[in-house]
């Protein structure tokens, strides 16, 4: 049977993979639904192809999509309702915590999540997995996907903890003074990945790894210090399952992120997404430890993960914030870590974090004071 696939964020890097997924094996799906933020001449043209029933543009004028045979939902809120319509899987490739409105209303409306928006579990936490209850949330992460796989079938009992391999992005060699005057330009050369802006610099910063140490800790209920995270440069092993009785289960693939997305959207079943097997002769794989001292963010993330209530959202919002700004030349590289523990150390608020107005009140406060620290950066 054909799986009904709604992929939210399809004109970004998750949801244009996904989408060659679908194009490889459009025997297996039916498409419910396409959104895109602002890219209107790029969802028309994968409407196109792909006859989605519905379209939903969230930041753009919908006059482009005009005479499409798919129904149009626009205007802010459009990914949220189209996630809530009914469908086998909801992928939700939307980037940052503009994808936790969307999270929400896929579990509330009973569907299936394969979630590629770490941002949603970073600022929703235990209310997020209450909503999702018994219907699983299938992460795509690379990560996170590696993980899941290795903890397939095993119990609680066997599990001392787990594996979250950074690539360090293109900087980790460097000293610090390196890396005073480093530009966009610069932490945009991942290694190995093919990315979005934003998720780059996370990895030059790791920034990506410290949200994603929080992420596995509310996706497999493993505590903070049982989530060792090394640096692979290779790429090639993406996370494992750390056993009680000293053995380590690794999950290794070639870094091709239609691997994980076509596990995330076809589980439990696998298809061939034309990603050759990893080739053992003549390679070999490093670990090291991450370089803490001079990637701040890993740290920062790591303690707004164990302080909880509005850290996390904060830790957020700030960097955010700040990946905007160095990407606008505002601020250094460097200065990306200055800012969000300025946002941290300002953070006040307190109370219930299980409802959309909590969060985005804690969302909008701490995005004011980034902006505030941002400011206060480029004088210095």
């Amino acid at each position: 049977m054909k799986r009904r696939l709604t992929i939210l964020g399809s004109t970004g890097s998750v949801g244009r993979q996904a989408l060659e997924v679908v194009r490889a094996h459009p025997d297996r799906f039916e498409i419910v639904g396409l959104s895109a933020s602002s890219s209107a001449k790029a969802l028309r043209a994968q409407a196109e192809e792909f006859s989605p029933e519905y379209v939903a543009l969230e930041n753009s004028d919908a006059t482009s999509l005009d005479n499409l045979d798919a129904k149009v939902i626009s205007g802010p809120g459009s990914s949220r309702k189209l996630a809530e319509l009914p469908a086998d899987v909801v992928l939700n490739g939307i980037v940052g915590f503009a994808g936790l409105a969307a999270t929400v209303g896929a579990l509330e409306a009973g569907n299936r999540l394969a979630l590629a928006n770490k941002e949603s579990l970073i600022v929703g936490g235990e209310w997020v997995l209450d909503l999702a209850g018994d219907n699983r949330i299938i992460p795509v992460d690379s990560e996170h996907s590696a993980i899941f796989q290795c903890l397939e079938e095993r119990g609680e009992d066997e599990i001392s903890g787990v594996l979250l391999t950074a690539s360090g992005g293109p900087f980790f060699g460097l000293e610090k003074v390196e890396l005073l005057d480093v530009g966009p330009e610069d932490a945009l050369k991942h290694p190995t990945w093919r990315m979005g802006a934003k998720i780059t610099i996370d990895s030059a910063t790791l920034m990506n790894k410290g949200l994603e140490v929080i992420e596995a800790h509310c996706l497999f209920g493993v505590p903070y210090e049982k989530v060792r995270v090394v640096v692979h440069r290779q790429s090639v092993v993406h996370g494992g399952a750390i056993l009680r009785d000293g053995s380590v289960i690794l999950h290794a693939a070639r870094p091709d992120m239609r691997l994980p997305i076509a596990y995330g959207i076809l589980y439990p079943e696998r298809v061939d997404v034309g990603v050759e097997p990893v080739d053992f002769c003549g390679t070999s794989w490093t670990f090291d430890e991450p370089r803490s001292d001079v990637f701040r963010c890993l740290a920062l993330a790591t303690q707004a993960g164990k302080a909880g209530g509005v850290y996390p959202i904060v830790l957020n919002a700030a960097n955010e914030v700040a990946v905007e700004s160095f990407l606008n030349r505002e601020i250094k590289f460097l200065q990306i870590a200055e800012v969000i523990e300025v946002s941290l150390e300002r953070a006040t608020e307190t109370g219930d974090m299980r409802s959309m107005e909590a969060i985005e009140s804690v969302d909008a406060r701490a995005r004011e004071d980034a902006r505030r620290a941002v400011r206060e950066a480029t004088v210095r």
